[in-house]
């Protein structure tokens, strides 16, 4: 036995060591910067240890706009991309000939580059001196008023930030969520049929039971990865997201480490660890959730 369980560390020590090295390391490192009090990254000298990165990070104006921002992405996108997933997925479950034919489109844009696709709508809904936008010309088509969704006014900017990351992210979700229901056992739906069960009570109580598990998996790596969207927000909105009032905590994080504020390695840390303090509060509170909540077969 013992020959076994040491056969079985050495196996597991490149992993160990890989993540000692890349993660386990580095979060040390950032909870050493996240508390060294006027750090200077060019001489590696700070003058105390306290809670004043945290305190001042938490007082800034761009720090509680990039919070603000990434909350309502995150209340906004994560139900409504789950939702409208689960709603294509048993559409193409019940579509048996063409279903494989309509995943592949509907995974296309999974697969293209999310920088290109923010580059696509923001010039659907852009305007400028030549056109008002694809988007402005369909409101204008039905008698409204043309609206500059890029640098107009806020609620405009969110709803484009909203659109785009539901379009982005529901391919990866039609794709698991019609997995989830080719796997359930077709039995449960012929005794329910022969007992003369509606649809609604049979996708109410044998459906979404059963594949509850992988709504809450993708409920909870939706909320980490809204809460790490950057990229995406800065292909639609520029670099200069504090300005269009469109920041990230992500993007602040990296704003204090390489943007027009950067040099703050120490800022950059603690707004590095209240992210990582959100998303672990919140990935707790859907897995205690789960458990109760959630069916395995």
């Amino acid at each position: 036995m013992d020959k076994n369980n040491n056969k079985a560390w050495l196996y597991l020590l490149p992993a160990m060591i890989f993540l000692g090295v890349f993660m386990v390391y580095p979060l040390f490192d950032v909870m050493i910067y996240s508390v060294e009090e006027g750090y200077n990254s060019a001489s590696q000298t700070y003058f105390g240890i306290g809670s004043y990165n945290y305190n001042y990070v938490l007082r800034d104006p761009y720090f509680l706009q990039a919070l603000k921002n990434t909350f309502i992405l995150v209340v906004i996108t994560v139900p409504l991309s789950t939702a409208i997933a689960l709603l294509i997925s048993v559409g193409l479950n019940s579509i048996e000939k063409l279903r494989d034919f309509f995943q592949t489109v509907f995974f296309l844009p999974y697969v293209t580059n999310t920088l290109a696709v923010g580059l696509v709508f923001m010039i659907l809904f852009k305007k400028t001196p030549y056109s008002d936008g694809f988007a402005n010309l369909l409101i204008t088509a039905v008698g409204g008023t043309a609206v500059d969704f890029i640098d107009g006014p806020y609620w405009a900017k969110m709803f484009v930030m909203c659109f785009y990351t539901v379009w982005v992210v529901l391919p990866f979700k039609i794709l698991i969520l019609t997995s989830a229901l080719a796997s359930v056992n077709p039995d449960y739906y012929k005794a329910a049929r022969v007992d003369g069960t509606s649809r609604l009570r049979i996708f109410t109580r044998i459906t979404l039971p059963m594949i509850s598990p992988m709504i809450f998996y993708l409920v909870i790596t939706g909320f980490i990865g809204a809460f790490k969207a950057y990229s995406d927000v800065v292909a639609i909105f520029g670099t200069d997201l504090n300005a269009a009032g469109m920041n990230t905590i992500v993007g602040y994080v990296y704003d204090m480490l390489y943007g027009d504020s950067g040099g703050y390695p120490s800022f950059a840390a603690a707004a590095a660890l209240i992210l990582f303090a959100i998303v672990l509060t919140i990935t707790c509170i859907n897995l205690l959730i789960s458990e109760k909540n959630t069916h395995y077969a």
